[in-house]
């Protein structure tokens, strides 16, 4: 009876797993700057809607927008700039930036679309508008690279994967230990592709700057400042979805190094 009930369960899974494979590997696309396949879930028409959305509820977590519109004037004229003299000028997406009144919490981020944020927090601290123009162009990358609609499908993947584990390895007499097992392996799964979506997205900050005509060096003096900030405090990257930034500034100076070499920045 028991061998029954494991080979029922052992069938389950791997149908659930089949299903969920089948699934993200038919979303899979080719992105037109990357030259790279990647599963997304929506169109750009879906990804702006869902930008659009959603930015009120995220500024109202940073304590809205900064009421000083010198310094909102100031991100939107660089993100422009960088919008402009970049692919992403080309694309679908509406890109709006919005300067945040937080002035504790150092962050930047993308929403689906092209709705870019970055806090006070992290703005005084930099020194000069070339580092301000890294920061938006990795978020800008982040649009273009799709990185959002990549990862529901991936979490879409690793919760079908979860799921068929769980069927075929949980026993009913105890089942926490498998979910428990199941839950970290999904973890890491999540967090391996977010380090890659940031070093992606470094790479589209150094082009982006380089076609804005501002200084890729200084996207390392912003990895200074967030290893900085983060002092001590900073978990390992193992335990981290963002890249350590000493691995960060490795990788900006070979993509650096690579472009002065051969006039390109490869994928």
């Amino acid at each position: 009876m028991m061998q029954s009930n494991l080979r029922s369960r052992l069938i389950i899974g791997l149908v659930l797993a089949a299903i969920s494979l089948v699934s993200y590997w038919s979303k899979m696309q080719v992105n037109p700057v990357t030259g790279k396949r990647q599963a997304v879930t929506m169109t750009p028409q879906q990804e702006i809607a869902m930008g659009l959305q959603s930015a009120p509820q995220m500024a109202s977590e940073f304590g809205g927008l900064l009421q000083d519109q010198k310094f909102q004037n100031y991100v939107k004229s660089v993100g422009e700039k960088v919008v402009a003299n970049s692919e992403a000028s080309k694309s679908e997406y509406q890109f709006n930036f919005y300067l945040l009144a937080d002035p504790e919490t150092i962050n930047a981020f993308a929403l689906p679309g092209g709705q870019i944020f970055i806090t006070a927090g992290l703005l005084k601290r930099l020194t000069n508008e070339d580092q301000l123009a890294g920061v938006l162009g990795h978020e800008i990358g982040h649009v273009i690279g799709r990185h959002s609609a990549q990862q529901m499908a991936k979490d879409e993947l690793t919760n079908g994967l979860l799921s068929a584990a769980v069927a075929a390895a949980s026993d009913p007499y105890s089942p926490n230990n498998s979910g428990a097992i199941a839950q970290y392996v999904g973890k890491m799964i999540t967090m391996k592709y977010g380090r890659s979506d940031e070093l992606e997205a470094d790479k589209f900050g150094v082009k982006y700057m380089l076609s804005s005509g501002y200084d890729p060096e200084r996207m390392i003096d912003v990895m200074e400042i967030l290893k900085e900030a983060a002092g001590g405090n900073a978990p390992s990257e193992f335990q981290s979805t963002h890249p350590d930034p000493d691995h960060r500034i490795a990788e900006i100076k070979k993509a650096l190094a690579q472009y002065k070499k051969t006039g390109k920045l490869e994928w």
